[in-house]
C-alpha cells in the first residue's frame, strides 16, 4: 500500500500543477484559440501529454520519494547479522528471479509493512519495517521479500504507470468534453471558454479522476496473487502463506491504517472495488489452491511413472 500511496500522491500532485501551470500561462486558452475546444484529436493529444507526464514523472521518482518519505536507511555495509542476512536474501532472490540486485534498506516503523519501488526491474529498492523484522521469523520474512521481489521482476511499477497514465489522459479528455458541452449546449457559450467550462471541467476531472481509480485499483489486486506466487516460488509456499496469515492476525488483533498496509487490505463490500489488496483470506485461499494443483499434478506424474 505504501508504494501505491506514495505513487498516486505523487501522480495526482503533479496532474494538478500541470493543469494550474497551462491554466496560468495561458496554454489552454492558446490550444482554445486554435480549434482545440472543437478539434477532438488535438484535446486527446493535449489530454496525453498532460495525463502521462504525471504518471511518468511519478514513477521515476518513486524510488527517491519513498526513501525521503517514510525515512528509509538505505543498507550500505551492514551493520548487524540481520542486515546483512537481509542484503543476501534480496540479492540471492534478485538473481534467481534474472533481474538486477535492488538496493534494501530499512524504515522505523512498528507495524509490519514492505514495499519495493522503482522505474525499472533492474534499478528497484526494496524496504522492510523493523516491525516487521520483530514479528516474523526469518522464513516468513523471506517470504515478504520474496512477494516485493516478484513486483520488481513482474515489472508492476512500469505497469501501473501506463495504466495510470491511460486513465489519466481520458479523465483530463472527457472533463475538458464535458466542460464544453455545458458550455456550448446549456450556457450557450459560442466562442472560447465562458466560467462554466471551468468549473464544470474542475468537478469533472475530479469524479472521473475518483471512478478511474477503480482501474488502477483493480490492477493492483490483481498483481497481488502474482506476487504472492512469486514469493511462494522463492520462498516457499508454506513460508508465504504463514506470512500472510501472520498478517492477517496482526490486523485482526489492531488493524493497521490504510496507509500502512503493505501486503493487506481489509475491504467491506462497498470498498472493494477501490481496494488495492484483496482480502487475505482469499489470498492465502489462492495459494492453497495452488499447493493443492501441485500435488495433484505431482501423484499424477508418479503414477504415470510406475504404470506408463
Amino acid at each position: 500500500m505504501l508504494r501505491l500511496a506514495l505513487f498516486l500522491g505523487t501522480n495526482l500532485a503533479i496532474l494538478v500543477v500541470l493543469s494550474l501551470t497551462f491554466r496560468l500561462f495561458g496554454i489552454d486558452g492558446l490550444l482554445a484559440a486554435n480549434g482545440v475546444d472543437l478539434d477532438l484529436q488535438a484535446l486527446l493529444i493535449f489530454s496525453a501529454v498532460v495525463g502521462f507526464a504525471g504518471a511518468l514523472i511519478s514513477l521515476f521518482l518513486s524510488k527517491s520519494m519513498a526513501k525521503a518519505r517514510m525515512g528509509v536507511r538505505v543498507i550500505e555495509r551492514p551493520r548487524t547479522a540481520t542486515e546483512r542476512w537481509l542484503v543476501d536474501t534480496v540479492h540471492a532472490q534478485a538473481d534467481a528471479a534474472g533481474i538486477g540486485r535492488p538496493e534494501v534498506g530499512i524504515f522505523d516503523h512498528s507495524s509490519p509493512n514492505a514495499f519495493a519501488t522503482g522505474w525499472n526491474r533492474n534499478d528497484a529498492l526494496i524496504a522492510v519495517s523493523t516491525g516487521l523484522l520483530n514479528s516474523m521469523d526469518r522464513g516468513e520474512v523471506e517470504a515478504v521479500l520474496g512477494h516485493e521481489i516478484s513486483h520488481a521482476a513482474n515489472g508492476d511499477m512500469v505497469t501501473l504507470a501506463l495504466i495510470q497514465g491511460v486513465v489519466n489522459t481520458f479523465v483530463v479528455f472527457l472533463s475538458r468534453l464535458i466542460g464544453f458541452l455545458v458550455d456550448r449546449l446549456i450556457l450557450r457559450i459560442e466562442r472560447g471558454h465562458g466560467p462554466g467550462f471551468w468549473i464544470v471541467s474542475l468537478i469533472a476531472e475530479v469524479i472521473l479522476g475518483f471512478l478511474a481509480m477503480a482501474i488502477v485499483m483493480w490492477f493492483s489486486r490483481w498483481r497481488e496473487f502474482r506476487a504472492d506466487e512469486g514469493g511462494a516460488r522463492l520462498a516457499g509456499r508454506q513460508n508465504m502463506i504463514a506470512a500472510l496469515d501472520r498478517l492477517r492476525r496482526v490486523q485482526n488483533a489492531q488493524p493497521l491504517p490504510d496507509e500502512m498496509r503493505a501486503l493487506a487490505f481489509d475491504a467491506g463490500a462497498v470498498q472493494a472495488i477501490f481496494a488495492s489488496h484483496p482480502p487475505l483470506e482469499k489470498r492465502i485461499a489462492a495459494l492453497r489452491s495452488g499447493q493443492s494443483q501441485n500435488r495433484t499434478q505431482s501423484r499424477r506424474g508418479l503414477w504415470h511413472a510406475i504404470h506408463g
